[in-house]
């Protein structure tokens, strides 16, 4: 997870139309989707949350949590369906409310040392059709004050699955160079998750991806403010940043032996 450095954006002041956000890359319009989802409002609830993460809060403030967050976030993930099918038919933007793309606000604390409840941020996984069989990549949304992003991935693979997609990444160095070493996708996005120390077992240190080999995750983010996050360029960005890391979603799928 990134930093909140950004947090200082987070009241969603209007953005400045003579700066593009993408890094000077021309954004694909959507005229007959424009609209907002989030507002400022929505990043009050969630630093609110965060100071306040008990159930007996949570309870009081419900159609807060309901009125600018979840059901924009709902929309937005069913606004996206059309645009993601054009990226990949193989990929679901599900807006069901109960089973569908939108994680739970709510924490698993089984194993964990802390026990607040509630996330303070809110996610959406884009998944492969064929998620239950096999271990798939995904497309991903995350929104929390000063730490917005969008991208994709692998993130935290079972042994066999990172396995997998380091073998490949050995055997098939060409194709995620070109998906992932370019210019244009250094300066959007970057990798999340830790890495090794030293190479993996039975990997040449000398070998060209050495770097790519020694990650335990197989995820990238191209970061935004939360001023875009509350315009009407968020689904038009989102939607650019997927077309990026779509290369890259498309050389792990190969990797586990889906097609893209």
């Amino acid at each position: 997870m990134r930093s909140n450095a950004g947090a200082a954006n987070s009241e969603c002041a209007p953005p400045d139309r003579r700066t593009p956000y993408n890094g000077g890359f021309r954004l694909p319009r959507f005229a007959a989707l424009a609209t907002t989802y989030f507002s400022a409002a929505t990043f009050k609830f969630l630093r609110d949350l965060a100071r306040n993460n008990n159930r007996a809060w949570f309870a009081a403030n419900k159609s807060r949590y309901e009125d600018v967050l979840r059901q924009p976030f709902l929309r937005f993930i069913g606004d996206l369906q059309a645009p993601l099918a054009k990226i990949s038919p193989r990929y679901v933007a599900d807006p069901r409310a109960q089973g569908g793309s939108l994680f739970r606000i709510h924490r698993d604390t089984r194993f964990a040392n802390d026990k607040t409840p509630y996330k303070t941020w809110a996610g959406a996984r884009f998944a492969h059709e064929r998620r239950r069989e096999i271990e798939a990549p995904s497309f991903y949304l995350h929104i929390q004050p000063g730490d917005c992003f969008a991208g994709g991935g692998i993130w935290h693979p079972e042994p066999a699955t990172l396995k997998k997609v380091r073998e490949f990444l050995e055997g098939n160095p060409a194709a995620w160079k070109k998906a992932t070493h370019g210019k244009a996708f250094r300066e959007q996005f970057e990798f999340y998750g830790e890495s090794l120390v030293r190479p993996p077992r039975g990997v040449d240190p000398a070998h060209e991806l050495v770097e790519d080999l020694k990650r335990k995750n197989y995820a990238a983010g191209q970061p935004f403010d939360d001023a875009l996050a509350c315009s009407d360029e968020l689904l038009p960005h989102v939607v650019d940043a997927y077309k990026r890391i779509a290369p890259m979603i498309d050389y792990l799928c190969a990797a586990v032996e889906l097609e893209f």
